[in-house]
C-alpha cells in the first residue's frame, strides 16, 4: 500500500500508477453528482446538449452536501458520501464519455464500472462512513452550485479540496476489486470453520413456520 498526493485535473499516467489498498489525498475541484443528477447530465449526453461545467480529467463524488448560504457564498456544513452501488452504470457512461478520472463514494460498485476504470484509465476512491463534518473542513471553498432546483443535496456543487482523505483506492484500473478480494476471503474463512466445525454449509439450521 502507498501514499499519494494528487491534483485535479487528472493525467492518465495519475490514474495508472494507483494500485487498490492505496491511501490518496485530493487537491483541485471536485464535483458532487448523485441521482437526480446522473439523470439530467445523462438526458444531456443522449441529446447532445451543452452543461454548464465539465467533468473532463475530474473526480465526481456520490454526496449530497449540507450547505449554508452566507452572503453571496455557500459553506459546507456536511459531506459525506451516499452509497455508490445504485450509481454503477451511469457513471462508468460519464467515465467513457466525459472523461471522468476519479469516482469517489461509499461502498462497493458493479463490474460494469471495474470495466469503465479499466479501458479508459480510471478509479474509485472509497471514504469514510460517518465523517461529513470532517470532510467539510477538507473543502476550503465551494465554488458553485448547479441545478439547485434539484434541492440542496442532488444539486451538482462544485467544491475546492484541499488534501481531502485519506481516501483508499477500492476499484483500480488494472481491474483489482478490493470487495472481491474480500469477499473471496470471507468465502475461504467460512469454508475452513464449516470444516472445523462439521457443519454442513447446505443444510437449513433455521426453522420458521
Amino acid at each position: 500500500m502507498a501514499e499519494y498526493e494528487l491534483s485535479i485535473p487528472l493525467g492518465v499516467e495519475d490514474v495508472r500508477r494507483l494500485r487498490a489498498k492505496d491511501a490518496v489525498y485530493v487537491t483541485g475541484e471536485v464535483l458532487t453528482v448523485r441521482d437526480m443528477a446522473y439523470e439530467r447530465i445523462l438526458k444531456a449526453l443522449d441529446s447532445h446538449a451543452a452543461l454548464p461545467f465539465s467533468l473532463q480529467d475530474k473526480a465526481i463524488w456520490h454526496a449530497g452536501p449540507i450547505t449554508k448560504q452566507e452572503g453571496p457564498k455557500w459553506r459546507p456544513v456536511a459531506v459525506g458520501s451516499t452509497t455508490s452501488s445504485r450509481f454503477t452504470g451511469p457513471a462508468a457512461r460519464l467515465i467513457e464519455k466525459m472523461g471522468v478520472k476519479m469516482v469517489i463514494g461509499k461502498g462497493f460498485m458493479g463490474p460494469q464500472a471495474l470495466e469503465a476504470f479499466q479501458k479508459y484509465g480510471a478509479v474509485y476512491a472509497h471514504t469514510t462512513g460517518g465523517t461529513a463534518a470532517y470532510y467539510a473542513s477538507q473543502i476550503p471553498e465551494i465554488q458553485g452550485v448547479h441545478w439547485l432546483d434539484l434541492g440542496m443535496p442532488a444539486a451538482v456543487w462544485v467544491l475546492k479540496v484541499k488534501r481531502l482523505g485519506p481516501l483508499i483506492v477500492a476499484m483500480d484500473s488494472h481491474g483489482r476489486n478490493i470487495f472481491d478480494e474480500l469477499q473471496s476471503r470471507v468465502d475461504d474463512s467460512l469454508d475452513r470453520i464449516f470444516q472445523d466445525l462439521k457443519i454442513d454449509p447446505a443444510h437449513k439450521y433455521l426453522w420458521w413456520p
